[in-house]
């Protein structure tokens, strides 16, 4: 209802087809609805010609005058006691929506069902035609960029004599030469790895990172550092950093389809290296990745249980004596260690590896 000097609200008038607001007052005068300032009056008209807009939660009130010009106001709830008190008319359906919280409810959990569902049937299937429709060019394009990103956030030049990285280098060409793509198709990379620690890396293109602090760690165990370098061949044979990458784009497409943008979020995860620290494989991706360590190592005429002497490594160096590796969402290491050794024995016994 409007107040006893006639104002029903204060806002803004902007004359028709202009981007220019004056202050004013919404005011009724008898008869007629008046926009003015001070004494003045810049529009008017019966109620029955003015048009108000429907309320939707806090957005600006629009009255629009007959002759195109538009009074804006954020007292809402004034317009609300004008229109109520004029003809019991309600501030609008859609309002009336928005506060009716059960079905917001409803349609939260609807669209949380629908996400969930995508992301378990159909992202999986998505990801996997992805990874067969993907030409050479895309992992050449990732992991040089990856590599390039990495290098100018946490990586630097590697600190290892030449002679000790010519010797591991040489002996990972063995490994390699075994691998489906053989010795060609890898390149491996020593760096400094700063924040990151003892680590390796592969990246799509078949680029392997090892850093100084994990050649360190082995301490002058060689078949223990070309055992985790033939757990990364797995990874690259297996495409499992292409999974997740493309797994990583299209849940970042399914929250930007809900809540926005979806071009630029998707190319920032494919081009920016950063992301694949990020990334933890599956159980069973790494399951997969010591099994291919355990059957280069074995070809290659290398220990091929040393996999298991790395992990024993953490396990007395790094404190990691727990059912969870110090590696997110990775199996324990004692597991791992005793699966490693076990399947070691079993192609040891194999009557094709006598």
């Amino acid at each position: 209802m409007a107040s006893d000097d006639g104002v029903i609200a204060r806002g803004e008038w902007h004359p028709a087809n202009s981007s220019r607001s004056v202050p004013a007052e919404l005011k009724q005068d008898g008869q007629r609805i008046l926009a003015a300032e001070a004494a003045f009056v810049l529009a008017s008209a019966v109620p029955e010609r003015i048009e108000f807009s429907p309320r939707v939660g806090s957005i600006p009130r629009r009255v629009t005058f007959p002759d195109g010009s538009v009074f804006e106001t954020r007292e809402n709830d004034a317009v609300d006691a004008y229109l109520r008190a004029r003809h019991g008319a309600r501030s609008g359906f859609i309002h009336s929506l928005e506060r009716f919280h059960p079905r917001l409810i409803v349609f939260a959990l609807a669209v949380i069902l629908l996400a969930a569902s995508i992301y378990r049937f159909a992202l999986p299937v998505l990801v996997e035609v992805a990874v067969l429709v993907t030409p050479p060019f895309v992992p050449q394009m990732i992991g040089s960029g990856a590599l390039a990103s990495l290098d100018r956030t946490v990586l630097n030049p590697s600190q290892l004599p030449e002679a000790q990285r010519n010797e591991i280098s040489k002996n990972f060409s063995r490994l390699a030469a075994f691998s489906e793509g053989g010795e060609a198709a890898y390149t491996l990379s020593f760096r400094d790895g700063g924040v990151i620690g003892p680590n390796a890396f592969a990246l799509p293109d078949g680029t392997l990172i090892l850093t100084d602090d994990l050649v360190k760690l082995a301490g002058g165990d060689e078949e223990m550092v070309l055992a985790v370098l033939g757990h990364e061949i797995g990874h690259v044979e297996g495409e499992h950093s292409l999974r997740q990458l493309y797994r990583a784009a299209g849940v970042a497409a399914l929250v930007m389809l809900i809540a926005g943008d979806v071009g630029s979020g998707v190319e920032d995860i494919l081009t920016q290296g950063g992301a694949l620290l990020a990334l933890s494989y599956s159980r069973s991706a790494e399951a997969e990745a010591d099994r291919r360590s355990v059957e280069l190592m074995l070809a290659a005429g290398y220990d091929p249980a040393a996999l298991a002497r790395f992990f024993a490594v953490l396990e007395e160096k790094l404190g990691d004596h727990g059912d969870t590796s110090i590696f997110a969402s990775h199996p324990g290491t004692p597991q791992r260690q005793q699966v490693i050794r076990a399947y070691a024995d079993e192609l040891k016994n194999r009557p094709s590896a006598r």
